[in-house]
């Protein structure tokens, strides 16, 4: 029995509660059927990279998450321009492209051109037709050579701050922080009188 001066307890075992228990026994067969699917389109579209085209570095929105970098939707065309790569030709070679973005600082617009050069020098490009080599096609000694990228091509991360380590010194021990923002912070401030006439302070 229940202590206190509660409630007593009614078990509410009228309904169908069957009808509203949701298993997940799928669970397990769809694992294996993602894992199938995955290994088919890596071979479909053998031999560029599996996770799909190259995309720009971009910051979060809001001032929030503004700090962190993540995956953009695609390349600026002045992005484009600026790699030399045409705008027509960079999706046939794995560049995701968005007309509607704008480069609103020069450092991103810097990274991303640069980002542009580095996959362009890593690139190998495949004939559309075998034996058939046009101009801008990789040598058959690259194509030979050539493996499909398993996973995220050119991963964006954040670069972690380095952290110098110094000797603590007799100076700094005594250098009394507080005491320094006081004076610093009365030789700043103005007077609140300043302005009138006759101010003693």
């Amino acid at each position: 029995m229940v202590k206190h001066n509660n409630v007593v307890p009614n078990g509410h075992f009228k309904k169908h509660w069957q009808n509203y228990v949701k298993t997940w026994f799928n669970q397990p067969a769809r694992k294996t059927r993602r894992r199938v699917a995955r290994q088919k389109k890596a071979v479909k579209i053998f031999p560029r990279p599996t996770a799909g085209p190259l995309r720009p570095i971009v910051h979060g929105q809001t001032l929030k998450y503004n700090m962190k970098v993540r995956a953009g939707r695609g390349f600026s065309l002045e992005e484009l321009k600026a790699a030399g790569i045409p705008k027509k030709l960079a999706p046939t070679i794995g560049i995701a492209v968005d007309h509607r973005r704008r480069n609103r600082s020069l450092e991103g617009l810097q990274a991303n051109v640069q980002r542009l050069k580095t996959y362009k020098a890593k690139l190998v490009v495949f004939p559309r037709r075998a034996r058939k080599f046009k101009a801008g096609d990789s040598t058959a000694e690259e194509l030979a050579t050539a493996t499909q990228v398993q996973g995220q091509f050119m991963p964006i991360a954040l670069e972690k701050p380095s952290v110098e380590l110094v000797k603590v010194t007799e100076e700094m021990k005594s250098f009394k922080a507080y005491d320094k923002l006081r004076m610093e912070r009365t030789k700043r401030a103005p007077c609140w009188c300043q302005v009138e006439e006759g101010c003693r302070s």
